[in-house]
C-alpha cells in the first residue's frame, strides 16, 4: 500500500506545472486521469524530441496516468465527466482565470456536486489581481519577482536559468504540498476547498535573503552583487585551463582556508576582506592555469567544497546518484525502448518499487474504463 491508494485524482493541466503535480501524486499512489483534447490530446505530446508516439517530455511527467479524452466545449461530453467528478478527490487545473467558468467547470459549480473536492488552481499570477489575466512564461515570472535580477549576467553576456524555477518550485511542488494539507483538512471537517496556487507568488520564499537584507538596511541587493550571487571570491565559478568550471563555494572560514592551501593562493590574499577583487583574481588566474582533471584529484578528499561542474550525462553516470537508485527505475515506450523514468523528490518507501512497468498513456487510451 503506498500513501495515497485509493485517492482519485482528474488532471485538466498541461505542460508542467500541474502534470509534474499530479506525477508526485501518482508516485505515491493516487489514480490520476488526465483530461485531454481528442485528436491532438495534450500540448507536450507534439514536443520534440519525439520518443515513440510522443514527446519525451510527455513521457517522463506523465508515466502511470490514466488518459481520457473528451471535447470539454461541447455540454455532452462535460455531462459525461460528471460521475468523475462525484467520485473524485482532487481536480487540478491550470488555465487562466476564468476559462474554468466558462466551461461550467469552476469551483462553484463542481463543488454542487462533490463539495469534498479539493481544487487546485494553478496559475501565473493568481486568481485575483491586476496582473491574473497576464499571459506568461518561467522567464516572466522570476523577473516579475525579483529573483531573475539578482543573477541575470551582464548586458553583453545575459544568462538564463537552466531550470524553470516558477513552474517546478513555485507550481508543481507548492501544489502537491497544499492537496496534501488539504485532505488532511478534509479527513477531519469532511469538506474540500479552492486552491489558488500562483507560480509567481511562491518564488519569493527563496529570496528571503535578499529581501531581509533590503529590508532591514535599505540596501537593496543588485544583480551579482551578493554572497550567493557572485560578489565575493568565496562563491564562483572559475574556468579551468580545459574550459571546464570550477563550483567554489567555501563561504565558512575553516573551508575558505582549506581551498586556498589547495590552490596554493599566496598568503597576502587570502584576508578576502582587504581586496576581495584582487583575491578573486589571483584565484582565477591559478585555476585557469590546470585542466579539470588536476582539480577534481586536488580537491578529492578535502573538506572544501569545491567540485567540477558536470555535464548532464556526467550526473547521471554519478556514482554517488546511482548508488541511491535515483535512475534505476525504466521508463518505457510502445516500442519497447527503455530509458530512465525523472526521479521524483518522493521516499522510495512511498513508490512503486522498481520492478513496476513505467509508461505514458497513450490519448484517449481510457476512455472506454471512464466515460462508457
Amino acid at each position: 500500500m503506498r500513501p495515497l491508494d485509493g485517492l482519485l485524482v482528474l488532471d485538466f493541466s498541461t505542460l508542467l506545472p500541474g502534470p509534474m503535480a499530479t506525477l508526485l501524486l501518482a508516485e505515491a499512489g493516487a489514480e490520476v486521469i488526465k483530461i485531454e483534447r481528442p485528436g491532438t490530446g495534450e500540448d507536450m505530446r507534439a514536443y520534440a524530441p519525439a520518443w515513440g508516439r510522443d514527446g519525451v517530455n510527455f513521457a517522463m511527467l506523465n508515466r502511470g496516468k490514466k488518459s481520457i479524452a473528451l471535447d470539454l466545449k461541447n455540454p455532452d461530453s462535460r455531462a459525461s465527466l460528471e460521475p468523475l467528478i462525484k467520485r473524485a478527490d482532487v481536480l487540478v487545473e491550470q488555465f487562466r482565470p476564468g476559462v474554468m467558468k466558462r466551461l461550467g467547470l469552476d469551483y462553484e459549480t463542481v463543488k454542487q456536486l462533490n463539495p469534498k473536492l479539493v481544487y487546485c488552481s494553478i496559475t501565473g499570477y493568481g486568481q485575483h489581481g491586476p496582473k491574473r489575466d497576464q499571459a506568461g512564461h518561467d522567464l516572466n515570472y522570476i523577473g516579475d519577482s525579483g529573483m531573475l535580477g539578482l543573477s541575470m549576467g551582464s548586458p553583453e553576456q545575459p544568462v538564463i536559468p537552466p531550470a524553470l524555477i516558477a513552474d517546478i518550485a513555485g507550481g508543481a511542488y507548492p501544489s502537491v504540498m497544499n492537496i496534501l494539507l488539504a485532505l488532511e483538512e478534509r479527513r477531519r471537517t469532511g469538506q474540500g476547498r479552492l486552491l489558488d496556487i500562483a507560480m509567481s507568488d511562491n518564488l519569493f520564499p527563496f529570496l528571503y535573503w535578499a529581501m531581509g537584507s533590503g529590508m532591514a538596511t535599505g540596501q537593496w541587493p543588485g544583480n551579482g552583487t551578493d554572497l550567493v550571487t557572485g560578489s565575493t571570491p568565496r562563491y564562483r565559478l572559475y574556468p579551468t585551463k580545459d574550459q571546464r568550471m570550477v563550483a567554489a563555494a567555501p563561504i565558512e572560514q575553516k573551508f575558505w582556508e582549506q581551498f586556498c592551501t589547495l590552490i596554493d593562493l599566496p598568503m597576502a590574499l587570502r584576508d578576502d576582506s582587504i581586496d576581495p577583487a584582487a583575491t578573486t583574481q589571483a584565484i582565477a588566474a591559478l585555476i585557469a592555469a590546470q585542466e579539470s582533471g588536476f582539480w577534481r584529484a586536488r580537491f578529492a578528499g578535502h573538506d572544501c567544497c569545491a567540485s567540477i561542474v558536470a555535464t548532464m550525462q556526467e550526473a547521471m553516470d554519478d556514482p554517488h546518484f546511482k548508488a541511491r537508485g535515483l535512475f534505476s527505475h525504466p521508463l518505457h515506450n510502445e516500442h519497447g525502448a527503455t530509458i530512465s523514468a525523472l526521479p521524483v523528490p518522493i521516499d522510495a518507501g512511498f513508490r512503486a518499487g522498481p520492478d513496476t512497468t513505467l509508461s505514458s498513456p497513450q490519448l484517449a487510451e481510457h476512455n472506454k474504463d471512464y466515460l462508457s
